[in-house]
């Protein structure tokens, strides 16, 4: 009967044989090359939370950073999870950061004055350029000294991840970049509330000092309500105008390595459409009143994507490599942490 099919390979897929025990090929793009890599960097951000809940210092992404290097080193990266450590090191990094976005509004940013955002802004700029200046004159490399520049004078782990799409550094930088910023960070945090009294900075000028100089947002908060609820909002409040200038940073940036990309194939780093993102969430927390049930379940996804990125940068770098950048990189990251915290305090207490 001519319009029977005439084989089997003829039919439908969902009604022959041969073909109905097969998946859809996303699915089985999913299922075989993602997800491995997906549980393999889930699983270790989920013993980076729960080391965490037994030390309490240090934050989960450091944690799994250490984690992934550790599963590395002894067990090596499996072939399988290949493609979903990728995934989450590009992917995931780039969305936690747009979520990043819901934890500012603009009311928020102007709650410490058009004189608290002037020292912000004055003290990142010249954070970032002293580190990038003398990480040149000392001999590091100069896409390692970028992203100590941004861990220091930005918001840590985050910016290091942010500056990295533009500037497209070794895996092994990044993972030395955040261990140097979360070491420095953790000191000012432990460290600057016992130095309030002897500067004599009230609760306002302390927390502006420590959301003008302290590295991690979380670092922040644990600095700043030591010394009180009105330097832990203050502090807080600085910091968020810090990481509100995330986005013109990395965009000055990408524009940066794209006049000094003429080779001869005339490629050119794409400006991050990330930013872009991240200014429109920023923008529509503040126009639009989101539930703080809402803005919770974001802030905890944004730190679990973020983890997750950092860990699966921990199982891609290699600790030999680290070894070998020696100890310049980190007498640049302490030395970037003293110049933030001393031009920050004397803009805090003089101008």
């Amino acid at each position: 009967m001519p319009f029977l099919p005439a084989a089997a390979n003829d039919l439908p897929d969902h009604l022959n044989p041969a073909t109905a025990g097969r998946r859809h090929p996303a699915l089985t793009t999913i299922s075989a090359g993602i997800m491995p890599g997906l549980v393999l960097v889930a699983m270790i951000t989920s013993v980076a939370y729960s080391a965490r809940g037994f030390s309490g210092l240090f934050s989960p992404m450091i944690l799994a950073v250490v984690a992934g290097m550790i599963f590395s080193k002894v067990l090596g990266r499996p072939a399988h999870a290949k493609a979903g450590i990728a995934f989450s090191q590009k992917r995931l990094l780039r969305f936690a950061i747009v979520l990043l976005g819901f934890q500012l509004t603009l009311g928020r940013v102007a709650g410490i004055g058009l004189g608290g955002v002037g020292i912000v802004a004055a003290t990142l700029g010249a954070t970032f350029l002293f580190t990038v200046t003398l990480g040149r004159l000392i001999g590091v490399d100069r896409k390692l000294a970028q992203l100590i520049a941004a861990g220091t004078s930005i918001c840590g782990a985050s910016a290091i991840v942010a500056t990295n799409i533009v500037t497209d550094a070794r895996d092994e930088d990044v993972t030395y970049a955040v261990a140097a910023i979360t070491l420095f960070g953790t000191i000012a945090m432990l460290g600057f509330p016992l130095l309030a009294p002897i500067f004599g900075l009230d609760q306002h000028a302390f927390g502006l000092w420590a959301g003008a100089s302290i590295h991690e947002v979380a670092q922040v908060i644990g600095a700043g309500f030591q010394n009180g609820t009105l330097a832990g909002e203050t502090a807080t409040v600085a910091k968020l105008t810090r990481v509100a200038m995330l986005a013109p940073m990395v965009i000055a940036l990408g524009l940066m390595a794209r006049r000094g990309s003429s080779d001869a194939s005339g490629a050119k780093p794409p400006l991050p459409c990330f930013v872009a993102a991240f200014v429109a969430v920023v923008a529509l927390n503040s126009l639009v009143t989101i539930p703080v049930q809402i803005h919770s379940a974001i802030a905890l996804a944004a730190q679990i994507m973020l983890t997750m990125g950092l860990a699966a940068m921990g199982l891609q770098a290699d600790i030999s490599e680290m070894r070998s950048r020696g100890l310049r990189p980190l007498m640049l990251a302490f030395s970037a942490f003293l110049f933030i915290g001393c031009f920050s305090l004397v803009l805090v207490r003089f101008v």
